[in-house]
């Protein structure tokens, strides 16, 4: 097989890419301002490949992906043409994944990092005689923000993530953001979000609040607020919507150690959400996260709060039709409206 040049170009859906001595790193928030995502990046989560991929235009019926040693066992996803054609179950340690056997002819490939854990990409190599370029990817640009229900650590693999699945369904160039245990609204996350090109954005806020007593009743909408209204500073007129918890179980009645349920937050987001569109922000949704999976949904959940496999496989699936809205294309651009 042939080396490719590991340049940027190859990644999609990382917010910055570190260059390294042995290659590159994906990251979700900007690398060089860790030190402003306490605790140590988000406490770990900002380097995880949620949602990044390699995308490229081959004729190659193999792809391999080299990269420093895992740190802990991984799986990623060759997807050839929109469609899943490849699943690698790789072990700690390795420092490889081949992709072999694919189509021959001109195909779109993308490779997707996992949802579990960071990566240094190393290199990238082809068959010998094959041909291999970069593969732009201009699809309407969509940030999804969320907790580990967004991150999804328990999807069969990565392009299997509701995110994933949904992007793919509607046709979105994705962007990630979901952190498992660290959706509390902080700041510095308007900012980034603020600052992204995007044609759509969508907000999963609440269960992590609510699971470590982050905000109480009485900063929980002011918080949200200064969230909406900062990624406004740069997005007037981007489609955004928010979503409220899904189902919770026992977190539907039990208050949490400062007094919140889950139908007490996503009252607290509707009423947010309908106060700022009074307020003449027409491009601003809200949906109730049991619309998206609710009681009758239990099953889906394995223990109590997460979705597992199926459950994301459901999210991904039903996402495109989450609320009373119209996806329409103009100039390569999407738009929601009422």
């Amino acid at each position: 097989m042939k080396q490719l040049p590991l340049t940027d170009e190859w990644f999609h859906g990382a917010v910055s890419l570190e260059r390294r001595v042995e290659g590159i790193k994906p990251w979700r928030i900007p690398y060089t301002d860790y030190e402003l995502y306490p605790p140590e990046g988000i406490e770990g989560k900002a380097e995880i490949c949620a949602g990044v991929r390699l995308r490229l235009r081959t004729d190659s019926t193999e792809v391999a992906v080299s990269f420093a040693p895992l740190a802990d066992a991984a799986t990623l996803d060759c997807v050839a043409g929109g469609e899943l054609c490849q699943t690698l179950s790789l072990p700690v340690g390795a420092t490889e994944a081949l992709f072999s056997g694919l189509q021959g002819g001109i195909k779109d490939l993308e490779i997707w990092l996992p949802q579990n854990i960071g990566m240094t990409v190393t290199g990238l190599r082809i068959g010998v005689e094959a041909v291999g370029v970069p593969l732009p990817d201009t699809r309407p640009r969509w940030i999804t923000y969320g907790s580990s229900i967004t991150q999804c650590v328990a999807a069969s693999s990565p392009s299997r993530t509701w995110p994933a699945i949904a992007a793919a369904t509607c046709g979105f160039n994705l962007t990630n953001l979901g952190f498992s245990g660290n959706c509390h609204m902080e700041p510095m996350i308007g900012r980034l979000i603020r600052d992204l090109p995007a044609d759509f954005i969508s907000l999963c806020a609440g269960v992590n609040i609510y699971g470590a007593g982050t905000l109480s009743p009485r900063m929980f909408k002011p918080l949200l607020i200064g969230l909406l209204e900062t990624i406004r500073d740069k997005h007037r007129e981007t489609p955004l919507l928010v979503i409220s918890p899904i189902y919770g179980t026992v977190r539907e009645t039990e208050l949490n150690s400062l007094g919140f349920t889950l139908p007490m937050m996503r009252e607290a987001i509707r009423e947010t959400v309908e106060l700022l569109r009074e307020r003449g922000d027409r491009q601003l949704y809200y949906q109730d996260g049991l619309n998206w999976l609710g009681p009758k949904d239990e099953a889906f959940l394995t223990d109590g709060l997460h979705p597992g496999a199926e459950g994301y496989e459901l999210l991904g699936q039903r996402f495109r039709n989450l609320h009373e809205f119209a996806f329409y294309s103009i100039t390569k651009r999407a738009f929601l409206f009422d």
